[in-house]
């Protein structure tokens, strides 16, 4: 059998041919999100610390760049945080992972009641799932669960939202918006779901988000009619509270948040709000859902709920929906990943939740907001820049065309910010400890980049 070639110092093989880097090993190797085997070569992490990330080029340059993303806007608190790894760490010395079936540990529930306290009130039971996407799956199965308990052996649809996005996997993309989602590429495994129009969209003015009344109300009575025609299949409204992520970045009009809960609870409904990128304060609110002023029966949460350290989601319902699930002949949800409640990513949950609690996150989103408001201003006076909106932690260039995303990315990294554009999308989610200098950065780098690629 050969072995491999022996590897000598300075990065040749006895061969004398040179080591080949990290991108170029992985090229070919790894699946990349949405991204071809022999698409464009990655860049690679050498090592991150507070907002920066350190970048090896494929051609071999170093980068210092800022994250602007947050690691697809998990990393709130930014990298290698003295609390979140001192939770790991200690974790890790009593037990890093046991099985959540017929046990239990500190971790989880201490996790369990951070969240209920933080939740809005009336969610009183949680959930651990792997991946946000796994928390949608929980709650639409938990949806129709619950409809056949109280007796509605055929609702088992759901009304969702154009423009939305839930994940990934077959039930969470079901919900998923049915034109851009890819419900077409797997035809007969997408059960077919309800859609109402994208929500109208809002504008943040003077701290409210202000959006046309009539063209709200059409919406709302879309929404009436669509439920009352179809009430005998449907066992839940699904949507994205106020902001729409990964299906464009949508700010909409949080009436429409409101409507849904009234009709939800007029037709014995339930109301599942997908919080897993806005929650803990990306927005400007803890929950987006604030915004609106509603209690949903079943909330799902994710990404910064560990800081971006590990993999970890939670679904979280009201008392009304866990007791007619505990009253019914099955008596359990029936949902449990191997590594639920996993105790490390529990253990540092607990210190990410609490680093909110302790620190001024309002203020640090506030000034987000202000910070991007201003920065990516000049973008709107390029001349292939659609829209400039900013909501909390979130600030948008939209495009009048889809985006160059490589060339984005390069000269963006080479202005010193580390940026995923997509479809017409130039957009940042920093981290929460973002300076002023960072922001400022940010708005810079995004704004050059998209006058470099797109014109001005």
């Amino acid at each position: 059998m050969l072995s491999a070639p022996a590897v000598e110092h300075g990065g040749r093989n006895a061969a004398g041919t040179t080591h080949r880097s990290l991108a170029e090993r992985d090229r070919g190797l790894l699946w990349h999100p949405y991204a071809s085997l022999d698409g464009p070569a990655p860049y690679a992490v050498l090592g991150a610390a507070g907002t920066k990330l350190d970048l090896e080029a494929p051609g071999g340059q170093r980068f210092e760049v800022i994250d602007a993303m947050s690691s697809w806007w998990s990393a709130v608190h930014g990298y290698r945080n003295e609390a979140l790894d001192a939770a790991l760490l200690e974790q890790a010395g009593s037990f890093s992972h046991v099985m959540f079936g017929g046990l239990t540990h500190a971790p989880a529930v201490n996790l369990a009641e951070k969240l209920i306290d933080m939740a809005p009130s009336g969610l009183e039971h949680v959930f651990f799932a792997d991946s946000g996407s796994v928390s949608v799956e929980v709650a639409l199965k938990l949806a129709v669960q619950y409809q056949r308990a109280a007796g509605y052996s055929r609702r088992a649809r759901f009304l969702a939202l154009s423009g939305g996005y839930h994940g990934d996997t077959f039930a969470a993309m079901s919900v998923c918006d049915p034109v851009d989602g890819m419900h077409s590429e797997f035809p007969g495994l997408v059960a077919p779901q309800l859609f109402l129009p994208r929500p109208p969209k809002a504008r943040l003015i003077k701290g409210e988000l202000r959006s046309d009344p009539l063209e709200v109300a059409q919406w709302v009575g879309v929404l009436e009619e669509m439920v009352l025609t179809h009430l005998d299949e449907l066992a839940a409204i699904v949507l994205e509270p106020v902001l729409q992520g990964a299906g464009g970045m949508h700010i909409y009009a949080p009436e429409c948040v409101r409507a849904a809960r009234r009709v939800a609870s007029e037709h014995g409904l339930l109301l599942i709000v997908d919080e897993i990128a806005t929650g803990f304060g990306r927005t400007g609110r803890l929950f987006a859902s604030e915004w609106s002023a509603v209690t949903p029966d079943i909330m799902c949460v994710g990404k910064a709920l560990t800081g971006g350290y590990l993999t970890l989601a939670a679904m979280l319902c009201s008392r009304e929906v866990a007791a007619v699930i505990t009253a019914s002949p099955l008596r359990a949800l029936l949902h449990g990943p191997t590594f639920m409640a996993n105790p490390l990513a529990c253990a540092v949950a607990v210190a990410s939740l609490t680093l909110l609690d302790s620190e001024p996150w309002q203020r640090q989103v506030g000034a987000l907001e202000a910070g991007l408001t201003a920065a990516l201003a000049p973008a709107a006076a390029l001349s292939q820049v659609r829209d400039v909106r900013v909501l909390g932690g979130v600030g948008v260039i939209q495009l009048s065309v889809p985006a160059d995303v490589t060339a984005l990315t390069r000269v963006a990294v080479e202005h010193g910010v580390w940026v995923r554009p997509f479809r017409d999308l130039v957009y940042t989610m920093p981290p929460y400890i973002s300076s002023a200098e960072d922001i400022a950065a940010i708005g810079a780098g995004l704004c050059a980049a998209v006058a470099a690629v797109h014109g001005q």
